[in-house]
């Protein structure tokens, strides 16, 4: 699953791995995985080969039909430098291709405590406990999020882009997928080709962090291969990746303020009331000082929408300790492939950061 932190709005895009959908529907008969599974299986039986796309029988118009061979090209190059290159799992997933109505695929909701960052989780086969719910009816999702309203909690829904079965099923390529930049593509393919080659249950925090480090770099490793670090294509994406860094600053600061109030020790009333009080100043702040830190538009809307804890907990699953796989790449030497590779050799069993720093051989370095 990965969190992309842009495009702010009632639905932030995002990548989900919604394997339990499909073990679900193997141990249990209950509503939910029965309604989902449906739900899914129903856009798998629709895809077709991506080939399809560049047939010349296809239907679309001249300029929609050189577009969509772009995308079957890119699509195809992507893989092949993951696998090839990355040494990413070889599957089938992404070779076909589903037509469909929206610019998202599915609703996920989370939820967290209203006066600290505890996340709600739920469990289910395969993967274990996950702290999203994803449902293929926005309504559903609503539903949901209202339920745990009713308890308490925080919550919030995103749309998803895209996602792994883990290898259950092929997973396919979307229609609104055709106008992403090869950038934003390359990170989807990368990182949810990551979670089909290294998953561990019940480690979602890692699975994710490890998963968004890869597909960033893999990506980047992408761009510069076809295009160069002169391109426009890469001035893009290190325009773009300079604002993610800059908002994810902010972020940061935001939740160390909550967490402050949250371990202190007044009552639940004075902490809920400091930290609307804490998120509408920052929110102030941050439309005043929009111009100075971002050189692109893609988060205007945060001062717009209502934070909570649900919505700022998503920063820290994906990014709480993004700095630990960076400073490990850089000191097993910026290989990709190898640290993959390293990857690869986890059990899944005890601690998954320390696990790689062995593989890697650096653990000596932190005795």
């Amino acid at each position: 699953m990965k969190f992309i932190p842009g495009g702010i709005g009632p639905l932030i895009p995002l990548f989900l791995s919604l394997a339990f959908l499909f073990g679900g529907m193997a141990l249990f008969s209950g509503c939910y995985t029965l309604r989902q599974g449906t739900a899914m299986l129903g856009y798998l039986g629709r895809a077709v080969p991506l080939e399809t796309l560049e047939s010349p029988g296809s239907g679309a118009e001249p300029g929609e039909a050189e577009r969509d061979r772009a995308f079957a090209e890119r699509v195809r190059d992507i893989r092949a430098f993951a696998t090839g290159e990355l040494g990413l799992r070889e599957t089938k997933n992404y070779t076909r291709y589903v037509q469909i109505d929206r610019d998202y695929l599915a609703a996920v909701v989370s939820a967290s405590a209203r006066d600290s960052f505890s996340r709600h989780e739920w469990w289910f086969p395969v993967v274990g406990k996950v702290p999203y719910k994803g449902f293929f009816d926005p309504a559903d999702a609503r539903k949901e999020a209202e339920k745990l309203a009713k308890k308490g909690l925080d919550v919030w829904i995103r749309g998803v882009d895209a996602f792994s079965t883990l290898g259950w099923f092929r997973d396919p390529l979307y229609s609104y997928m055709r106008d992403y930049p090869a950038g934003r593509m390359a990170e989807l393919l990368i990182h949810e080709l990551l979670h089909a080659t290294v998953y561990l249950k019940g480690q979602s925090q890692f699975n994710e962090e490890l998963a968004e480090f890869v597909g960033r770099e893999g990506s980047r490793l992408y761009i510069i291969s076809r295009f160069g670090e002169e391109s426009e294509e890469y001035r893009a994406m290190a325009d773009g990746r300079a604002d993610s860094a800059a908002f994810l600053d902010f972020i940061r600061g935001l939740i160390a303020e909550l967490e402050a109030v949250y371990q202190g020790n007044a009552g639940p009333e004075e902490k809920l009331g400091r930290k609307e009080a804490i998120i509408i100043a920052a929110q102030e702040r941050f439309e005043a000082e929009y111009e100075s830190r971002f050189r692109q538009d893609n988060y205007r809307g945060f001062s717009k929408i209502k934070v909570n804890n649900a919505y700022l907990e998503l920063y820290r699953l994906y990014y709480g300790e993004s700095a630990f796989y960076e400073e490990l790449y850089e000191k097993s030497g910026r290989d990709l492939r190898a640290f993959i590779a390293a990857a690869k050799t986890l059990s899944g069993k005890g601690d998954p950061k320390r696990q790689l720093e062995e593989a890697l051989g650096l653990s000596q370095k932190h005795d």
